[in-house]
C-alpha cells in the first residue's frame, strides 16, 4: 500500500504539485502583466484630470485581475482532475446539463455579472469614488463582476449586488460644487450681504491651505427663497472631487465670523403668540 502511495506521489502527485505551483506563479505574474496592459491601454487625453485617469485604471485593473484569476484557477482545477484520472468530458457535459437546469435560479447572478461589466465599461463610478447606490452612500472599496463594496461614514461595509442597483449617483466625478443655502434676516442689506459673502469666498480661495482644492471661489448666486423667518441665500462654488464637504465646512465657519463682525443676523424660527383676553 505504501509503495503504491509512494509511486503515485512520484508521478501524479508530483505533476499535481507542479500544476498548482505553475498556476500560482502565473497568477502572481498575471496581476503585474494585467496592470501594465491596462495602464498602457488608457489614453490620458480622454480624462479631465490625473485623478480621473488613476481611478479608471484602478477599477479596470481590479476587475480584469479578478477575471484572470478565476480563469487560471479553473484551468488548474481541470488539469488536476485529469491527473486524478477523472474523465473531464462527461464532467463538462454534466456541468452543462446542471447549468441549464439551474439557469433560472442563476438569473440574478447573470444579471449581476452583466450589470458589473456595464458599470466598468460606461465608467459610471470607480474604486475610490464617493457614491450613493439606491439609498446607500459611501466610498467605493471594490468593484467585481458581481458586487460593489461600499464603506459608509460610520465605517460600515455594504455589499451591493450590481444587478440590484437602480440608481447610481457619483458625487466625485471630474469636479464637485459648493452648494449652500444660508438664511439672513429680512432687515439685512442685501448688497452688503452679497459683498461679505463674495469677500469671504475669495479670501478662502486664496488661502494656501485651501486654494489647491478650489477652482471657482464661492460666491453669492441669488436669493433663492423667502422663508418664514429669513431670506434664503444660494451660494455656489466649484472644487476638486470629494473636497466639497471640507470646503463647505470651512466656508460656514468663516461666514459665521464675518456675519457677526458686520452685524448680519442669521435668524432662527420664531413663533408669535397673541393672547386675547
Amino acid at each position: 500500500m505504501w509503495d503504491s502511495i509512494y509511486d503515485w506521489l512520484q508521478t501524479s502527485g508530483t505533476k499535481i504539485a507542479v500544476i498548482i505551483l505553475i498556476a500560482w506563479v502565473v497568477e502572481r505574474f498575471s496581476a503585474e502583466f494585467v496592470s501594465r496592459l491596462v495602464k498602457g491601454s488608457i489614453n490620458p487625453d480622454n480624462y479631465a484630470s490625473e485623478r480621473e485617469e488613476r481611478l479608471r485604471e484602478k477599477t479596470i485593473t481590479s476587475l480584469a485581475i479578478t477575471i484572470v484569476r478565476v480563469g487560471i484557477a479553473g484551468l488548474a482545477f481541470m488539469f488536476v482532475l485529469s491527473e486524478l484520472s477523472v474523465d473531464i468530458g462527461p464532467l463538462l457535459a454534466g456541468a452543462g446539463v446542471i447549468g441549464f437546469a439551474l439557469g433560472f435560479g442563476a438569473q440574478s447572478l447573470i444579471k449581476d455579472f452583466i450589470a458589473g461589466i456595464y458599470i466598468v465599461l460606461e465608467n459610471q463610478y470607480r474604486v475610490g469614488d464617493i457614491v450613493r447606490l439606491n439609498d446607500i452612500g459611501g466610498k467605493v472599496q471594490k468593484i467585481t463582476t458581481r458586487i460593489t463594496v461600499l464603506r459608509d461614514l460610520d465605517g460600515n461595509v455594504h455589499y451591493i449586488p450590481n444587478g440590484s442597483i437602480n440608481m447610481a449617483t457619483n458625487m466625485t466625478m471630474e469636479y464637485a460644487k459648493v452648494n449652500l443655502n444660508i438664511g439672513v434676516s429680512y432687515d439685512s442689506d442685501i448688497d452688503k450681504v452679497k459683498q461679505v459673502i463674495n469677500d469671504v469666498g475669495l479670501e478662502l480661495s486664496k488661502d494656501e491651505a485651501f486654494s489647491k482644492f478650489i477652482t471657482e471661489a464661492p460666491y453669492f448666486a441669488r436669493i433663492t427663497d423667502f422663508g418664514d423667518s429669513a431670506l434664503v441665500i444660494k451660494i455656489f462654488g466649484k472644487v476638486l472631487p470629494a473636497k466639497q464637504w471640507m470646503i463647505e465646512g470651512e466656508l460656514r465657519q468663516r461666514l459665521k465670523k464675518a456675519f457677526d463682525q458686520h452685524k448680519i443676523e442669521i435668524p432662527f424660527p420664531q413663533r408669535v403668540i397673541h393672547n386675547k383676553k
